[in-house]
Protein backbone atom coordinates (compact mmCIF):
# COMPACT_ATOMS: atom_id res chain seq x y z
CA UNK A 1 0.00 0.00 0.00
CA UNK A 2 2.68 2.15 0.54
CA UNK A 3 4.04 1.46 -3.13
CA UNK A 4 0.57 2.25 -4.18
CA UNK A 5 0.26 5.96 -2.16
CA UNK A 6 3.72 6.99 -3.45
CA UNK A 7 2.59 5.60 -7.27
CA UNK A 8 -0.26 7.28 -6.69
CA UNK A 9 1.19 10.69 -5.68
CA UNK A 10 3.80 10.35 -8.50
CA UNK A 11 1.08 10.23 -11.44
CA UNK A 12 -1.05 13.13 -9.69
CA UNK A 13 1.95 14.90 -9.72
CA UNK A 14 2.75 14.31 -13.11
CA UNK A 15 -1.18 15.07 -14.29
CA UNK A 16 -0.87 18.25 -12.23
CA UNK A 17 1.94 19.22 -14.56
CA UNK A 18 0.71 18.49 -17.28
CA UNK A 19 -3.23 20.34 -16.59
CA UNK A 20 -1.63 23.25 -14.11
CA UNK A 21 -3.16 21.68 -10.93
CA UNK A 22 -1.59 22.48 -7.68
CA UNK A 23 1.28 20.12 -6.79
CA UNK A 24 1.60 20.50 -3.33
CA UNK A 25 -0.45 17.60 -2.04
CA UNK A 26 0.45 15.78 -4.97
CA UNK A 27 3.87 15.54 -3.70
CA UNK A 28 3.61 15.35 -0.32
CA UNK A 29 1.98 12.11 -0.45
CA UNK A 30 4.96 11.05 -2.74
CA UNK A 31 7.70 12.44 0.04
CA UNK A 32 5.48 10.60 2.66
CA UNK A 33 5.42 7.25 1.24
CA UNK A 34 8.97 7.38 0.29
CA UNK A 35 9.46 8.21 3.77
CA UNK A 36 7.13 5.53 5.26
CA UNK A 37 8.97 2.37 2.51
CA UNK A 38 12.14 3.77 3.85
CA UNK A 39 11.00 3.36 7.51
CA UNK A 40 9.35 0.04 7.13
CA UNK A 41 12.52 -1.17 5.04
CA UNK A 42 14.99 -0.14 8.00
CA UNK A 43 12.56 -1.79 10.51
CA UNK A 44 12.16 -5.20 8.90
CA UNK A 45 15.89 -5.28 8.13
CA UNK A 46 16.65 -4.64 12.18
CA UNK A 47 13.75 -7.33 13.24
CA UNK A 48 15.19 -9.87 10.65
CA UNK A 49 18.82 -9.53 11.46
CA UNK A 50 17.88 -9.18 15.24
CA UNK A 51 15.48 -12.99 15.32
CA UNK A 52 19.09 -14.39 12.78
CA UNK A 53 21.38 -13.73 15.53
CA UNK A 54 18.97 -15.27 18.21
CA UNK A 55 18.41 -18.34 16.45
CA UNK A 56 22.05 -18.64 15.34
CA UNK A 57 23.15 -17.90 18.83
CA UNK A 58 20.66 -20.97 20.33
CA UNK A 59 22.02 -23.28 17.66
CA UNK A 60 25.75 -22.71 18.05
CA UNK A 61 24.99 -22.97 21.99
CA UNK A 62 23.80 -26.37 21.22
CA UNK A 63 26.18 -27.04 18.49
CA UNK A 64 28.84 -26.54 20.60
CA UNK A 65 27.27 -28.59 23.49
CA UNK A 66 26.81 -31.81 21.64
CA UNK A 67 30.13 -31.42 19.96
CA UNK A 68 31.99 -31.12 23.58
CA UNK A 69 30.02 -33.42 24.50
CA UNK A 70 31.16 -36.41 22.19
CA UNK A 71 33.36 -39.26 23.31
CA UNK A 72 37.00 -39.49 22.56
CA UNK A 73 36.19 -42.53 20.48
CA UNK A 74 33.60 -40.73 18.18
CA UNK A 75 35.04 -41.32 14.77
CA UNK A 76 33.55 -37.49 13.61
CA UNK A 77 36.42 -35.37 12.51
CA UNK A 78 37.37 -32.15 14.92
CA UNK A 79 37.31 -30.16 12.14
CA UNK A 80 34.14 -31.16 10.87
CA UNK A 81 32.44 -30.66 13.86
CA UNK A 82 34.22 -26.98 14.14
CA UNK A 83 33.42 -26.33 10.52
CA UNK A 84 29.80 -27.07 11.62
CA UNK A 85 29.63 -24.76 14.96
CA UNK A 86 31.26 -21.74 12.99
CA UNK A 87 30.28 -22.20 9.26
CA UNK A 88 27.12 -23.84 8.85
CA UNK A 89 25.45 -22.43 11.50
CA UNK A 90 26.80 -18.84 10.21
CA UNK A 91 25.33 -19.58 6.23
CA UNK A 92 21.59 -19.58 8.28
CA UNK A 93 21.79 -15.69 8.61
CA UNK A 94 21.15 -15.21 4.88
CA UNK A 95 18.16 -17.49 5.40
CA UNK A 96 16.54 -15.78 8.65
CA UNK A 97 17.40 -12.22 7.68
CA UNK A 98 16.93 -12.02 3.87
CA UNK A 99 14.94 -15.26 2.90
CA UNK A 100 12.16 -15.56 4.93
CA UNK A 101 11.21 -11.72 5.20
CA UNK A 102 11.83 -11.88 1.83
CA UNK A 103 9.25 -14.26 0.90
CA UNK A 104 6.68 -12.82 3.07
CA UNK A 105 6.41 -9.96 1.57
CA UNK A 106 6.76 -12.29 -2.15
CA UNK A 107 3.52 -13.81 -0.96
CA UNK A 108 1.55 -10.83 0.05
CA UNK A 109 3.28 -8.25 -1.98
CA UNK A 110 2.52 -8.75 -5.62
CA UNK A 111 -1.23 -9.43 -4.52
CA UNK A 112 -1.86 -6.08 -2.76
CA UNK A 113 0.08 -4.51 -5.94
CA UNK A 114 -2.29 -6.25 -7.98
CA UNK A 115 -5.34 -5.03 -6.81
CA UNK A 116 -4.59 -1.81 -6.44
CA UNK A 117 -3.33 -1.54 -10.43
CA UNK A 118 -7.13 -3.06 -11.08
CA UNK A 119 -8.96 0.38 -9.28
CA UNK A 120 -6.70 1.69 -12.36
CA UNK A 121 -6.72 -0.91 -15.54
CA UNK A 122 -7.96 -4.55 -14.90
CA UNK A 123 -6.51 -5.65 -18.03
CA UNK A 124 -2.81 -4.32 -16.45
CA UNK A 125 -3.18 -6.48 -13.43
CA UNK A 126 -4.47 -9.37 -15.88
CA UNK A 127 -0.98 -9.07 -17.55
CA UNK A 128 1.18 -8.76 -14.33
CA UNK A 129 -0.43 -11.76 -12.81
CA UNK A 130 0.01 -13.96 -16.23
CA UNK A 131 3.82 -13.24 -16.25
CA UNK A 132 4.22 -15.29 -12.43
CA UNK A 133 3.51 -18.46 -14.29
CA UNK A 134 7.33 -18.98 -15.94
CA UNK A 135 8.74 -16.66 -12.98
CA UNK A 136 7.28 -19.40 -10.91
CA UNK A 137 8.43 -21.97 -12.71
CA UNK A 138 11.96 -20.39 -13.48
CA UNK A 139 12.48 -20.30 -9.31
CA UNK A 140 10.99 -23.74 -8.86
CA UNK A 141 13.87 -25.27 -11.74
CA UNK A 142 16.66 -22.92 -10.22
CA UNK A 143 16.17 -23.72 -7.02
CA UNK A 144 16.67 -27.53 -7.00
CA UNK A 145 19.28 -27.36 -8.96
CA UNK A 146 20.83 -24.46 -6.20
CA UNK A 147 19.96 -27.05 -3.74
CA UNK A 148 22.13 -29.56 -5.06
CA UNK A 149 24.77 -27.48 -5.68
CA UNK A 150 24.82 -26.05 -2.43
CA UNK A 151 25.00 -29.57 -0.53
CA UNK A 152 28.00 -30.52 -2.75
CA UNK A 153 29.70 -27.26 -1.01
CA UNK A 154 28.88 -28.09 2.16
CA UNK A 155 30.37 -31.03 1.64
CA UNK A 156 33.48 -30.46 0.35
CA UNK A 157 33.76 -27.36 2.91
CA UNK A 158 33.71 -29.85 5.80
CA UNK A 159 36.21 -31.93 4.31
CA UNK A 160 38.52 -29.01 3.64
CA UNK A 161 37.97 -27.68 7.33
CA UNK A 162 38.17 -31.33 9.14
CA UNK A 163 41.31 -31.79 6.81
CA UNK A 164 42.75 -28.44 7.96
CA UNK A 165 42.48 -28.33 11.37
CA UNK A 166 43.23 -32.31 12.27
CA UNK A 167 46.64 -31.53 10.09
CA UNK A 168 47.48 -28.33 12.22
CA UNK A 169 46.62 -30.31 15.44
CA UNK A 170 48.76 -33.26 14.01
CA UNK A 171 51.72 -30.57 12.90
CA UNK A 172 54.39 -32.09 14.74
CA UNK A 173 53.88 -35.42 13.70
CA UNK A 174 53.61 -34.10 10.02
CA UNK A 175 56.81 -32.13 10.36
CA UNK A 176 58.42 -34.91 12.29
CA UNK A 177 58.20 -37.60 8.89
CA UNK A 178 58.62 -34.76 6.60
CA UNK A 179 55.22 -35.12 4.84
CA UNK A 180 54.39 -30.74 4.40
CA UNK A 181 54.75 -31.32 0.80
CA UNK A 182 52.27 -34.40 0.64
CA UNK A 183 50.08 -32.68 2.90
CA UNK A 184 49.98 -29.06 1.43
CA UNK A 185 48.91 -31.22 -1.89
CA UNK A 186 46.12 -32.70 -0.28
CA UNK A 187 44.92 -29.14 1.45
CA UNK A 188 45.03 -27.58 -1.82
CA UNK A 189 43.65 -30.38 -3.67
CA UNK A 190 40.29 -29.95 -1.38
CA UNK A 191 40.57 -26.27 -2.00
CA UNK A 192 40.10 -26.25 -5.05
CA UNK A 193 37.33 -28.80 -4.93
CA UNK A 194 35.37 -25.83 -2.49
CA UNK A 195 36.24 -23.38 -5.31
CA UNK A 196 34.73 -25.58 -8.04
CA UNK A 197 31.55 -26.03 -6.01
CA UNK A 198 31.03 -22.46 -5.23
CA UNK A 199 31.60 -21.50 -8.75
CA UNK A 200 28.69 -23.98 -9.79
CA UNK A 201 26.48 -22.55 -6.89
CA UNK A 202 27.22 -19.03 -8.35
CA UNK A 203 26.45 -20.29 -11.97
CA UNK A 204 23.48 -21.64 -11.30
CA UNK A 205 22.75 -17.86 -9.46
CA UNK A 206 23.82 -15.77 -12.27
CA UNK A 207 21.78 -17.74 -14.63
CA UNK A 208 18.49 -18.16 -12.63
CA UNK A 209 18.64 -14.42 -11.86
CA UNK A 210 19.12 -13.70 -15.58
CA UNK A 211 16.50 -15.26 -16.77
CA UNK A 212 14.40 -13.98 -13.84
CA UNK A 213 15.33 -10.51 -14.77
CA UNK A 214 13.96 -10.97 -18.74
CA UNK A 215 10.80 -11.82 -17.04
CA UNK A 216 10.48 -9.04 -14.88
CA UNK A 217 11.50 -6.94 -17.75
CA UNK A 218 8.88 -8.04 -20.28
CA UNK A 219 5.90 -7.99 -17.15
CA UNK A 220 6.99 -4.38 -17.39
CA UNK A 221 7.28 -3.78 -21.23
CA UNK A 222 3.97 -5.21 -21.97
CA UNK A 223 2.27 -3.00 -19.54
CA UNK A 224 3.86 -0.19 -21.10
CA UNK A 225 2.62 -1.43 -24.91
CA UNK A 226 -0.30 -1.84 -23.85
CA UNK A 227 -1.20 1.50 -21.76
CA UNK A 228 0.45 3.49 -24.55
CA UNK A 229 -1.63 2.03 -27.48
CA UNK A 230 -4.41 2.47 -24.91
CA UNK A 231 -3.89 5.97 -24.98
CA UNK A 232 -3.13 6.27 -28.36
CA UNK A 233 -6.72 3.94 -29.71
CA UNK A 234 -4.45 2.00 -31.76
CA UNK A 235 -5.25 -1.47 -30.05
CA UNK A 236 -5.93 -3.87 -32.02
CA UNK A 237 -8.62 -5.65 -30.10
CA UNK A 238 -11.35 -4.15 -27.73
CA UNK A 239 -10.92 -3.99 -24.25
CA UNK A 240 -13.24 -3.74 -21.49
CA UNK A 241 -11.77 -0.05 -20.05
CA UNK A 242 -11.09 2.78 -21.26
CA UNK A 243 -7.80 4.64 -19.66
CA UNK A 244 -7.08 8.45 -19.38
CA UNK A 245 -3.18 9.12 -19.17
CA UNK A 246 -3.54 9.08 -14.98
CA UNK A 247 -4.92 5.97 -14.43
CA UNK A 248 -2.52 4.63 -17.19
CA UNK A 249 0.51 6.26 -15.44
CA UNK A 250 -0.62 5.37 -12.11
CA UNK A 251 -0.96 1.22 -13.76
CA UNK A 252 2.64 1.73 -15.14
CA UNK A 253 4.06 3.11 -12.16
CA UNK A 254 3.30 -0.14 -9.99
CA UNK A 255 4.04 -2.32 -12.70
CA UNK A 256 8.01 -2.48 -11.41
CA UNK A 257 6.57 -2.43 -7.57
CA UNK A 258 4.92 -5.54 -8.96
CA UNK A 259 7.99 -7.66 -9.50
CA UNK A 260 10.06 -6.02 -6.87
CA UNK A 261 9.14 -8.10 -3.70
CA UNK A 262 9.58 -11.29 -6.46
CA UNK A 263 13.03 -9.80 -7.32
CA UNK A 264 14.49 -9.69 -3.97
CA UNK A 265 13.01 -13.47 -3.25
CA UNK A 266 15.22 -14.19 -6.05
CA UNK A 267 18.22 -12.49 -4.92
CA UNK A 268 17.61 -14.23 -1.71
CA UNK A 269 16.65 -17.92 -2.95
CA UNK A 270 20.48 -18.62 -2.70
CA UNK A 271 20.38 -18.01 0.58
CA UNK A 272 17.28 -19.96 1.05
CA UNK A 273 19.09 -22.93 -0.66
CA UNK A 274 22.44 -22.46 1.68
CA UNK A 275 20.09 -22.19 4.50
CA UNK A 276 18.45 -26.07 3.97
CA UNK A 277 21.60 -27.57 2.72
CA UNK A 278 23.14 -26.32 6.25
CA UNK A 279 20.73 -27.49 8.32
CA UNK A 280 20.45 -30.76 6.60
CA UNK A 281 24.24 -31.08 8.14
CA UNK A 282 23.64 -29.87 10.98
CA UNK A 283 20.10 -31.84 11.50
CA UNK A 284 22.44 -35.45 12.32
CA UNK A 285 24.93 -33.51 14.88
CA UNK A 286 21.62 -32.15 16.85
CA UNK A 287 19.42 -35.01 16.46
CA UNK A 288 20.62 -36.56 19.74
CA UNK A 289 20.02 -33.17 21.77
CA UNK A 290 23.13 -32.27 24.35
CA UNK A 291 24.40 -34.42 26.58
CA UNK A 292 22.90 -35.37 29.58
CA UNK A 293 24.18 -33.25 32.23
CA UNK A 294 26.60 -35.11 35.27
CA UNK A 295 24.64 -35.30 38.33
CA UNK A 296 27.09 -33.80 41.38
CA UNK A 297 28.61 -35.92 44.14
CA UNK A 298 28.85 -35.09 47.52
CA UNK A 299 32.54 -34.60 48.31
CA UNK A 300 32.02 -35.31 51.82
CA UNK A 301 33.34 -39.06 51.01
CA UNK A 302 35.70 -40.79 48.51
CA UNK A 303 33.20 -43.49 46.49
CA UNK A 304 33.96 -46.63 45.04
CA UNK A 305 34.24 -47.30 41.43
CA UNK A 306 33.33 -50.63 40.26
CA UNK A 307 33.69 -51.75 36.37
CA UNK A 308 30.88 -54.31 35.81
CA UNK A 309 32.09 -56.50 32.31
CA UNK A 310 33.27 -53.77 30.82
CA UNK A 311 34.23 -53.80 26.93
CA UNK A 312 35.15 -51.34 24.71
CA UNK A 313 35.71 -51.67 20.64
CA UNK A 314 37.70 -49.62 18.79
CA UNK A 315 37.91 -50.72 15.39
CA UNK A 316 38.69 -53.72 15.22
CA UNK A 317 40.82 -53.77 19.18
CA UNK A 318 38.16 -55.06 21.84
CA UNK A 319 38.83 -54.39 25.69
CA UNK A 320 37.41 -56.43 27.93
CA UNK A 321 35.34 -58.12 29.56
CA UNK A 322 36.80 -56.35 32.68
CA UNK A 323 35.70 -57.04 36.37
CA UNK A 324 37.12 -54.89 38.72
CA UNK A 325 37.00 -52.75 41.55
CA UNK A 326 38.56 -49.78 43.18
CA UNK A 327 37.88 -49.31 46.57
CA UNK A 328 37.12 -46.23 48.06
CA UNK A 329 39.49 -43.74 49.67
CA UNK A 330 42.18 -46.05 48.13
CA UNK A 331 45.13 -45.83 45.82
CA UNK A 332 43.75 -48.56 42.70
CA UNK A 333 46.73 -48.86 40.31
CA UNK A 334 46.04 -50.56 36.64
CA UNK A 335 48.83 -51.95 35.57
CA UNK A 336 49.46 -54.14 32.18
CA UNK A 337 51.34 -54.01 28.70
CA UNK A 338 51.23 -50.78 26.26
CA UNK A 339 47.99 -51.31 24.41
CA UNK A 340 46.21 -53.51 27.24
CA UNK A 341 43.93 -50.14 27.18
CA UNK A 342 44.69 -48.90 30.87
CA UNK A 343 44.16 -45.17 29.21
CA UNK A 344 40.83 -45.91 27.56
CA UNK A 345 39.73 -47.62 31.20
CA UNK A 346 40.48 -44.35 32.35
CA UNK A 347 38.63 -42.46 29.85
CA UNK A 348 35.98 -44.93 29.97
CA UNK A 349 35.27 -43.89 33.76
CA UNK A 350 35.30 -40.16 32.74
CA UNK A 351 32.45 -41.18 29.83
CA UNK A 352 34.61 -40.06 27.34
CA UNK A 353 35.32 -43.17 25.89
CA UNK A 354 31.76 -45.07 24.51
CA UNK A 355 31.09 -48.10 26.14
CA UNK A 356 30.51 -51.81 24.02
CA UNK A 357 29.03 -53.68 26.64
CA UNK A 358 28.87 -53.58 30.68
CA UNK A 359 28.45 -50.43 32.85
CA UNK A 360 30.48 -48.32 35.37
CA UNK A 361 29.59 -47.49 38.30
CA UNK A 362 31.19 -44.20 40.85
CA UNK A 363 29.23 -44.64 44.49
CA UNK A 364 25.91 -44.86 43.75
CA UNK A 365 25.59 -43.49 40.58
CA UNK A 366 25.65 -45.20 37.26
CA UNK A 367 27.32 -43.88 33.89
CA UNK A 368 24.17 -44.94 31.57
CA UNK A 369 22.22 -42.27 33.97
CA UNK A 370 24.74 -39.43 34.83
CA UNK A 371 26.45 -39.33 30.91
CA UNK A 372 30.32 -38.38 33.01
CA UNK A 373 32.17 -38.42 36.14
CA UNK A 374 34.43 -35.59 34.76
CA UNK A 375 32.24 -32.84 37.21
CA UNK A 376 33.35 -34.74 40.15
CA UNK A 377 37.00 -36.07 38.55
CA UNK A 378 40.15 -34.51 38.71
CA UNK A 379 42.10 -35.90 35.65
CA UNK A 380 45.91 -35.69 34.48
CA UNK A 381 46.76 -37.75 30.75
CA UNK A 382 49.59 -38.75 29.13
CA UNK A 383 49.64 -35.53 27.19
CA UNK A 384 47.96 -32.81 28.92
CA UNK A 385 46.49 -29.65 27.39
CA UNK A 386 47.42 -26.68 28.64
CA UNK A 387 45.31 -23.09 28.79
CA UNK A 388 46.97 -20.22 26.01
CA UNK A 389 47.94 -18.11 29.71
CA UNK A 390 50.01 -18.24 32.47
CA UNK A 391 51.92 -21.00 34.27
CA UNK A 392 49.47 -19.97 37.63
CA UNK A 393 46.45 -19.20 35.57
CA UNK A 394 46.94 -23.27 34.01
CA UNK A 395 46.93 -24.47 37.83
CA UNK A 396 43.80 -22.39 39.12
CA UNK A 397 42.13 -23.55 35.65
CA UNK A 398 40.82 -26.30 37.59
CA UNK A 399 39.96 -24.97 40.61
CA UNK A 400 39.59 -20.70 40.40
CA UNK A 401 38.91 -20.63 43.57
CA UNK A 402 41.98 -21.25 45.36
CA UNK A 403 44.37 -18.43 45.45
CA UNK A 404 47.94 -17.88 43.73
CA UNK A 405 49.27 -18.90 46.94
CA UNK A 406 48.05 -22.26 47.49
CA UNK A 407 48.81 -22.34 43.79
CA UNK A 408 52.56 -21.80 43.76
CA UNK A 409 52.59 -23.96 46.81
CA UNK A 410 51.27 -26.79 44.88
CA UNK A 411 53.65 -26.75 41.98
CA UNK A 412 56.19 -26.69 44.83
CA UNK A 413 55.15 -30.06 46.50
CA UNK A 414 55.21 -31.38 42.62
CA UNK A 415 58.82 -30.48 42.29
CA UNK A 416 57.96 -27.30 39.60
CA UNK A 417 59.85 -24.51 41.76
CA UNK A 418 63.75 -25.76 40.06
CA UNK A 419 61.87 -25.10 36.59
CA UNK A 420 60.01 -21.81 37.65
CA UNK A 421 63.30 -20.42 38.92
CA UNK A 422 65.39 -20.80 35.85
CA UNK A 423 62.64 -18.85 33.53
CA UNK A 424 62.81 -15.25 34.04
CA UNK A 425 58.85 -14.66 34.22
CA UNK A 426 58.71 -17.66 36.72
CA UNK A 427 54.84 -18.57 37.55
CA UNK A 428 53.84 -15.81 34.74
CA UNK A 429 55.61 -17.46 31.93
CA UNK A 430 53.06 -17.99 29.00
CA UNK A 431 52.15 -21.35 27.93
CA UNK A 432 50.51 -22.33 24.52
CA UNK A 433 47.94 -25.44 24.24
CA UNK A 434 50.84 -27.91 23.99
CA UNK A 435 53.05 -26.49 26.85
CA UNK A 436 56.30 -25.62 24.61
CA UNK A 437 59.31 -24.67 26.45
CA UNK A 438 58.30 -27.36 29.27
CA UNK A 439 60.04 -30.47 29.28
CA UNK A 440 57.97 -33.55 29.20
CA UNK A 441 58.49 -33.96 32.73
CA UNK A 442 57.50 -30.47 33.59
CA UNK A 443 54.37 -30.96 31.70
CA UNK A 444 53.51 -33.83 33.74
CA UNK A 445 54.44 -32.15 36.92
CA UNK A 446 52.08 -29.22 36.00
CA UNK A 447 49.29 -31.46 35.12
CA UNK A 448 49.71 -33.27 37.88
CA UNK A 449 49.75 -30.25 40.56
CA UNK A 450 46.29 -29.40 38.48
CA UNK A 451 44.60 -32.12 38.86
CA UNK A 452 45.85 -32.04 42.82
CA UNK A 453 44.52 -28.94 43.50
CA UNK A 454 40.95 -29.47 42.06
CA UNK A 455 38.64 -30.87 45.32
CA UNK A 456 37.56 -33.54 43.69
CA UNK A 457 36.85 -37.29 45.70
CA UNK A 458 37.91 -39.06 42.12
CA UNK A 459 41.29 -38.75 41.11
CA UNK A 460 42.50 -40.11 37.70
CA UNK A 461 46.25 -40.02 36.79
CA UNK A 462 47.63 -41.69 33.77
CA UNK A 463 51.38 -42.49 33.56
CA UNK A 464 51.94 -39.69 36.68
CA UNK A 465 55.56 -40.62 36.81
CA UNK A 466 56.75 -41.69 33.09
CA UNK A 467 59.66 -38.85 32.14
CA UNK A 468 61.03 -39.01 35.65
CA UNK A 469 64.42 -39.95 36.98
CA UNK A 470 64.19 -41.94 39.70
CA UNK A 471 64.60 -39.44 42.61
CA UNK A 472 61.30 -37.19 41.44
CA UNK A 473 59.74 -40.87 40.82
CA UNK A 474 59.94 -41.34 44.50
CA UNK A 475 58.69 -38.10 45.65
CA UNK A 476 55.92 -38.20 43.12
CA UNK A 477 54.67 -41.33 44.65
CA UNK A 478 55.15 -40.17 47.46
CA UNK A 479 52.79 -37.42 46.97
CA UNK A 480 50.22 -39.24 45.56
CA UNK A 481 50.27 -41.60 48.42
CA UNK A 482 49.51 -38.50 50.33
CA UNK A 483 46.49 -37.59 47.79
CA UNK A 484 45.04 -40.60 48.45
CA UNK A 485 43.65 -39.82 51.63
CA UNK A 486 40.42 -38.60 51.66
CA UNK A 487 40.48 -39.84 48.08
CA UNK A 488 40.02 -42.22 45.37
CA UNK A 489 42.55 -42.41 43.11
CA UNK A 490 43.20 -44.28 40.14
CA UNK A 491 46.87 -44.86 38.59
CA UNK A 492 47.36 -46.37 34.96
CA UNK A 493 51.15 -47.09 34.97
CA UNK A 494 53.94 -48.74 34.13
CA UNK A 495 56.14 -48.21 37.06
CA UNK A 496 56.87 -50.85 39.67
CA UNK A 497 57.33 -48.47 41.83
CA UNK A 498 54.31 -46.80 41.71
CA UNK A 499 52.49 -50.03 41.48
CA UNK A 500 53.87 -51.21 44.90
CA UNK A 501 52.93 -48.38 46.91
CA UNK A 502 49.55 -48.89 45.91
CA UNK A 503 46.67 -50.36 47.89
CA UNK A 504 45.09 -52.59 45.42
CA UNK A 505 46.35 -53.98 41.85
CA UNK A 506 44.42 -54.48 38.76
CA UNK A 507 46.13 -56.22 36.04
CA UNK A 508 44.82 -56.11 32.52
CA UNK A 509 45.91 -59.17 30.11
Amino acid sequence: MINAAGAAGFAFALTGILTGETLAPALAGLVAAQAARALAGWGTSRVAARHALRVKTRLRREALSVALGRGRGDASSVGEAAGAVVDEIESLDGYFSLFQPAALDARIGPLVIAGAVVLASPVSAAILLATLVPFAAIMALAGGAAGAEATRQFEALARLSGHFVDRVRALPVVLAFQAEARETARVAQAAQEVSQRTLGVLRIAFISTAALEFFAALAVALVAVYCGFSLLGLLPFKVPESLDFRHAFFALALAPEFYAPLRRLAAAYHEKQLGEAAAARLRPLLAGGPPAPITPLGLDAAPEVRLRDLTLRFGDLVIGPLDAVAPAGALTALVGPTGSGKSSVLAAILGLSPLEAGSVEVGPLRLADTGGFAGLAAWAGQAPAFLPGTITENLMAAAPSVTAEAALAMADRVGLTPALARRDLAADTRLDERGSGLSGGERRRLALARALLKPAPLLLLDEPTADLDPVAEAEIVALIRAAARGRTIIVATHSEVLAAAADHVVRLP
